[in-house]
């Protein structure tokens, strides 16, 4: 843990930790919301910028260690979106790059984050390189800490080492290696040989001290948790990777990381964020650890015995964000303000960044433990972190996406939804309850997709996969298909057709749920391509492995491009939807039903998309709207007692005779009519026309002018410009170009004495208000075809 003076050198003294103290689990509320921890995380990022020095440093006078502060304060602004031509931190870069090369362990590592987090080039690779070669030669080589680290190189050799700087070096060491510096295969297995030769036997970690000879600490658990996962992904980049055939070495058994397991029940069952379990001091250092802990291990909670579940973000934010000094947006921890109030910047804002994907942890259960009895889910254990760790390395997608784990066992629709993707793997045939196949369908409904893998190439578990299909999905709904080359997922952000055969690169199947396919499943082993994602070269690494490699993450790639349009959510903005999704329905007497016409035809395109957005008319306005909407064919007189009807779809439908002039009918007796083509589609688009001008054969639709009231915000949002997506008409033979443009609304529509009884959006709204548009989606972003709907059923509403 870090002591006193955390900065201080061993030269002066080295403070043994005194362990001691009881501390509280977290069991207060952690009621929050995203915008609470926005608002403090903007809080926090004012303090530390306007806290900046003239020069560009941040230090208080005869501060001894202002590289440290420095660096620790540019590296939480940099993760909590502070863009680098901001003047401040321009200016802070400038400074820290023309400073001498710090001596300590602490101050060289958060230098090298600094410079890895500005992702500028190879500006700063030189100096990262000379920087890590630093703390290569300074691990303890000697004594009982040997593959530690201590205070600065001077000190190495057989130093006593401390596990503090321990985990500081290895932090450094591995952004040094994602930048493309060559650090010892040595370096990681003796740093690795020595967190879990000094674990103690109930899984913690103490400061310095030998195995069971220190009581174990918050701080150091959480520490020990990361730097075993880093240095277990390092370690297995050494290994033999390909079999004699030529093929990759995939389908060893798979191994439980005890010490990994150990930890993390630690860490469940002594759970704490008001308090560093088993010290009571350096509480926001801890924290800082936890965030780390939780992300890089992929657990959103953390459990203890009994089964009760912590979820460290949000208990975390809680604390953090009722003990923030609101006029100063400071935190106090015995450190000065700006040191402490980045570590607490630092947990919100990197604890904040959007879940990508769901690892499913399924199986059967061991009987005599809350275990799984096979590792058959996790056959390939790193190879979703490496897989959003690439995305999050690309242009145009979010700097920071994460991925968790989530138990089948004690998961419900909520927990599903904290990820738009939820992936299963295996080469077990997996034993899915009744209850499980409805979660997944549920999920499905409410805008999730689910990802397959087929571990091994296993007969069972293709066999399953099919089976599973057709007990969520009648083949008269849908049906697991072949993709053709034509699918957009094939070119969502890589090409992945050959172009001279025209066929697809790789073979992957889907099933179409609603406005897009909901499913995929490759029956050939991805993640075990994945799982040796690297973003530097590993040496001696076989050139055809590479290439292999490179084409399963391109796949990967462009799977999660098509399902997120690179849109995704922070975290408690998807706990937060995840709860709208999930309320009751809302049906009250004598209140407004909006119904959903019924015709032949793919009617029900969307089918949450009408009661997502009457939700969001009821949250916004306080409209008293049913949220259970019904939907009625156009020929049943109950037509009649709507006032408004809603419609849309993808593909071509004709309306006969008698449903013509029952739906004339309805609109001369002063109902209205709102529709939209999901995803943009020509189809509908051209079918819609064509029912209008049978409607109104003298009054074609026009566009709703940008001035009209519908869009102002007198009625309910102002929409003078809204986002919109629009896929660039590419040859077949290239990848997909996506831009999101900022533009006027295009609506048009019949108007009748001064009133629309017809709106129509030839752009997407309804498969943006289930948010299941994929990049090849034309049509509005979620949060402007929210806005869109709603205003205009308050126009329809005021008439």
């Amino acid at each position: 843990m870090m002591c006193r003076t955390w900065w201080q050198t061993g030269t002066a003294w080295i403070l043994l930790c005194v362990v001691g103290g009881s501390w509280a689990s977290s069991a207060f509320s952690a009621d929050i919301t995203a915008r609470e921890v926005v608002d403090s995380i903007e809080r926090a990022k004012q303090a530390i910028l306007s806290a900046q020095n003239p020069e560009g440093s941040w230090a208080l006078p005869g501060d001894q260690h202002v590289i440290g502060d420095s660096s620790l304060a540019l590296l939480a602004l940099l993760n909590a979106g502070v863009p680098l031509n901001d003047p401040k931190v321009d200016k802070g870069l400038t400074w820290l790059r023309n400073q001498p090369s710090p001596t300590l362990t602490y101050e060289i590592s958060l230098m090298i984050q600094v410079f890895a987090a500005a992702k500028d080039g190879k500006r700063d690779l030189p100096r990262v390189t000379e920087l890590a070669n630093t703390l290569v030669n300074s691990q303890v080589r000697g004594g009982p800490n040997v593959g530690s680290w201590t205070y600065n190189q001077g000190m190495g050799g057989i130093a006593l080492g401390d596990r503090s700087n321990a985990q500081f070096a290895v932090l450094g060491l591995r952004e040094a290696q994602e930048m493309g510096v060559a650090i010892p295969l040595e370096v990681w297995k003796k740093a690795r040989h020595h967190w879990i030769s000094t674990q103690n036997g109930d899984g913690s970690w103490s400061y310095n001290t030998p195995k069971n000879q220190g009581g174990g600490t918050g701080s150091m658990t959480v520490a020990g948790i990361a730097t075993l996962v880093i240095t277990e992904a390092m370690v297995r980049m050494g290994e033999k990777e390909l079999k004699a055939d030529g093929t990759p070495n995939c389908c060893g058994d798979p191994e439980i990381d005890k010490p990994l397991e150990d930890a993390c029940a630690w860490l469940g069952r002594n759970f704490a964020v008001r308090v560093n379990p088993n010290d009571g001091r350096w509480l926001l250092y801890y924290l800082y650890g936890l965030e780390r802990a939780g992300r890089f291990s992929g657990k959103r909670f953390f459990v203890n015995s009994r089964g009760q579940k912590h979820d460290w973000y949000r208990a975390g934010a809680a604390h953090l964000i009722a003990t923030q000094q609101q006029f100063l947006g400071t935190w106090k921890d015995g450190e000065s303000a700006v040191r402490s109030t980045s570590f607490a910047l630092l947990f919100l804002s990197k604890g904040l960044a959007p879940v990508l994907i769901n690892k499913l942890q399924h199986g059967p259960q061991d009987g005599r433990r809350r275990d799984l009895a096979s590792l058959d889910w996790n056959r390939h254990p790193s190879d979703i972190r490496n897989l959003t760790q690439h995305i999050s390395n690309l242009p145009k997608w979010p700097k920071l996406l994460v991925w968790q784990t989530v138990e089948l066992a004690h998961a419900d629709l909520a927990d599903l939804m904290q990820a738009p993707i939820l992936y299963i793997s295996g080469s077990e045939a997996p034993q899915f309850t009744p209850q499980d196949l409805e979660l997944f369908k549920e999920y499905v409904l409410q805008g999730g997709f689910i990802l397959i893998d087929n571990n091994c190439r296993s007969a069972a578990f293709d066999d399953a996969v099919r089976d599973l299909v057709r007990q969520m999905y009648p083949p008269s709904e849908t049906q697991l298909k072949k993709l053709t080359a034509d699918h957009p997922v094939y070119r969502s952000e890589y090409n992945l057709v050959d172009p001279e055969s025209g066929t697809p690169s790789v073979e992957l199947w889907g099933v179409d749920v609603g406005c897009r396919t909901s499913i995929i499943y490759s029956p050939h082993d991805l993640s075990c391509l994945w799982d040796k994602i690297t973003s530097f070269k590993v040496p001696n690494r076989p050139q055809s492995l590479v290439s292999m490699i490179d084409k399963a993450t391109r796949v990967g790639v462009n799977i999660v491009a098509y399902v997120t349009g690179r849109e995704i959510l922070k975290k408690l903005e998807q706990q937060e939807q995840a709860l709208i999704e999930s309320e009751p329905d809302r049906v009250e007497r004598d209140i407004l039903e909006i119904k959903k016409i019924r015709y032949t035809g793919d009617w029900d395109a969307a089918p949450q998309a009408l009661k997502n957005l009457l939700t969001a008319l009821n949250r916004t306005t306080g409209a008293t709207v049913t949220t259970n909407p019904r939907n009625l064919q156009i020929l049943d007189p109950k037509l009649f007692q709507t006032s408004m009807v809603y419609m849309h779809g993808r593909n071509d439908f004709n309306l006969n005779r008698n449903e013509l002039e029952m739906l004339r009918k309805y609109i001369d007796q002063g109902g209205v009519l709102f529709a939209d083509a999901c995803c943009g589609t020509p189809g509908f688009d051209r079918s819609f026309r064509t029912l209008v001008k049978q409607l109104f054969p003298d009054q074609p639709l026009k566009r709703i002018p940008i001035d009209h009231e519908m869009f102002s915000a007198k009625l309910g949002h102002d929409l003078k410009t809204v986002k919109r997506r629009e896929p660039d008409a590419t040859p077949g033979n290239t990848a997909v170009q996506v831009a999101v443009r900022q533009v006027e609304p295009f609506l048009e529509g019949i108007e009748i004495n001064g009133r629309y009884v017809i709106v129509y959006s030839k752009y997407d709204i309804s498969c943006a208000l289930e948010r299941q548009a994929s990049v090849a989606c034309t049509g509005y972003i979620h949060e402007d075809a929210v806005r869109i709907g709603v205003n205009i059923v308050l126009y329809f509403l005021n008439q």
